[in-house]
């Protein structure tokens, strides 16, 4: 505390709080708040206007004339005038991809967690590190064995091919949050319970994973982000009736023909970026929790 300062003080506690470093940097932040929010406002405002408002240079005012019409375009059909599917069915096909996905690696993730921090054996250290390893090969690397391993598994252009690509690559990822997590748990609480009798899942579902909410959180939020927004595995392994959002919304972009429907692009794009942005707004907070719950052990 500064000398002569009191706490007590609300007179002298909001002189603190509203210094000229402060405000400096408050305005700053904001500077650079507006810049990064710039693009959504662009979307968001283009994506309820007349193409003709956006054509005559328009971009960045507010539109004249407000109209949802390029949203139910781009929902219903990809083109305005022209028969077609629109993202609606494959919101459809992400969604029903997203969810086992984001599911299986999570809970496999925790499994593997707990087994190589619990119930580690010899090599334990090797498969972890070559698990941790699969997370930084490139995605081009893996495209054609992956192609042929799903061709032999009778998955090929699936949406339960795309949960089957999704889960094998995001397992090295939640095993690296879990295990992290799990390093920092008491193995006493884990004895005790061989002890009183307790198997190998009844610790995992009864202890372990009732205690595990902040890093799961972590998990589901990273795997959501990762495979909702995946393009090259949905490009190169979906044909067009398990094709994901976002290879739908790229085909919406590139049907367009003469002028281009600047406005449905915007909307379409809005679409495709709302359940993340949602997962983070409801979640977001905990996710820096999440992060540091295992950080320090003790």
């Amino acid at each position: 505390m500064m000398p002569g300062v009191s706490m007590d003080n609300p007179v002298a506690a909001r002189s603190r709080g509203f210094s000229p470093g402060r405000i400096v940097l408050y305005l700053i932040l904001g500077l650079f708040c507006l810049y990064y929010l710039l693009p959504l406002y662009v979307m968001a405002v283009n994506s309820v206007k007349p193409l003709s408002e956006i054509t005559s240079g328009g971009m960045m005012s507010l539109p004249d004339e407000w109209t949802l019409a390029p949203w139910r375009a781009a929902w219903s059909q990809a083109q305005v005038g022209v028969e077609a599917t629109g993202l609606r069915p494959y919101f459809m096909n992400s969604i029903l991809m997203v969810v086992p996905a984001v599911a299986l690696s999570t809970i496999m993730g925790a499994l593997n967690g707990y087994v190589l921090t619990k119930w580690a054996f010899r090599g334990s250290t090797v498969l972890f590190g070559l698990l941790l390893f699969g997370c930084f090969i490139p995605f081009q690397m893996v495209l054609i064995p992956m192609a042929r391993m799903l061709g032999l598994m009778g998955l090929a252009g699936s949406v339960a091919g795309l949960v089957f690509v999704h889960v094998v690559y995001g397992i090295g990822f939640s095993t690296l949050y879990f295990r992290n997590y799990y390093a920092a748990f008491p193995t006493e609480l884990v004895r005790a319970a061989q002890i009183d009798g307790a198997g190998f899942f009844r610790i995992f579902w009864r202890i372990l994973l009732p205690s595990s909410g902040p890093i799961a959180v972590v998990c589901i939020i990273w795997q959501f982000t990762n495979i909702w927004n995946d393009f090259l595995f949905g490009a190169s392994f979906s044909d067009f009736d398990s094709q994901p959002m976002t290879v739908a919304l790229n085909n919406l972009v590139q049907s367009s023909t003469g002028v281009r429907e600047y406005n449905v692009h915007f909307a379409g794009a809005i679409m495709a970026a709302l359940p993340t942005l949602l997962v983070y707004i409801v979640a977001g907070r905990f996710f820096v929790r999440g992060l540091m719950a295992g950080s320090v052990k003790g």
